[in-house]
């Protein structure tokens, strides 16, 4: 005690139990761009890219989809349950009705001076049915209100453009499936938009949002291990935070696409 009273008239604070010192974090995180272009923010404008990787225009991003605030727990709410949804119950133990065998009295009940047991299948003993195990009768699945789906893509969105993790192509035209074109498509973009983890990193890399369906697109960037490729329509919030860039082909129907998912769930 003699010390600590010598410590907080030294310092006018005082000291910490451990002796840790606090270490003041110097902003909040993802608010660091990955890409050569700033974060986006309200009525921000990004450059559209070619195929081959050069500027051709700019566009801005529409508020409704790429100016609502960071909801973490209803993103959180939202993802645990698409999760669940998807989620395959496989495991399944047997009780002791279900396990074979069994169907006798193993000793009589009284005189052996053995414990009375009317089953060798009885959960006491080796090779007997479980109790309380896991079943695959079990529904993990959990409803998710539109609102709440809705709600949850366009904040997921909103800071991906903050963190400066979209990317806008005009389009992707390939003639015939080719993984090579399609490689050599996203290292050009990668170089033109300063994304330098778009290549390099070598799981959940990107996710290609097309506008519409497009086998060649799709065929091309299928054997890709890095790149994970959806309709804009089927967007969510799950694939989103599961890849570093999100890439959006076509970016005025897309958006109009996505703005159209919004207004029907208000």
């Amino acid at each position: 005690m003699a010390t600590e009273k010598k410590i907080i008239k030294k310092t006018g604070k005082a000291a910490s139990p451990t002796g840790a010192k606090s270490v003041a974090l110097s902003g909040p995180v993802g608010t660091r761009p990955t890409t050569g272009f700033p974060p986006a923010g309200p009525s921000a404008e990004l450059p559209v890219f070619s195929m081959d990787g050069k500027k051709v225009s700019t566009m801005t991003l529409p508020s409704e989809l790429f100016a609502a605030p960071w909801r973490a727990d209803l993103v959180h709410q939202v993802t645990t349950a698409m999760q669940a949804n998807v989620r395959q119950n496989r495991a399944h133990t047997k009780d002791r009705a279900e396990v074979s065998g069994g169907g006798r009295k193993p000793w009589k009940q009284k005189g052996t001076g053995q414990a009375r047991h009317s089953s060798i299948r009885s959960p006491l003993w080796r090779h007997g049915g479980i109790t309380f195990g896991p079943r695959n009768e079990r529904d993990y699945s959990e409803k998710i209100n539109r609102k709440m789906r809705t709600g949850a893509l366009v904040s997921v969105l909103s800071r991906k453009a903050k963190d400066g993790e979209i990317i806008l192509v005009d389009s992707f035209a390939f003639a015939t499936p080719k993984t090579s074109a399609a490689k050599t498509a996203l290292i050009a973009l990668a170089k033109s938009a300063d994304a330098k983890f778009l290549m390099t990193k070598k799981k959940n890399s990107v996710l290609l949002a097309l506008s519409a369906y497009s086998a060649n697109t799709l065929k091309s960037f299928n054997n890709l291990g890095n790149v994970k490729t959806e309709e804009v329509r089927n967007l969510n919030p799950v694939d989103i935070l599961s890849n570093k860039y999100l890439i959006i082909e076509n970016p005025e129907v897309a958006f109009a696409t996505l703005l159209a998912r919004v207004k029907s769930a208000k």
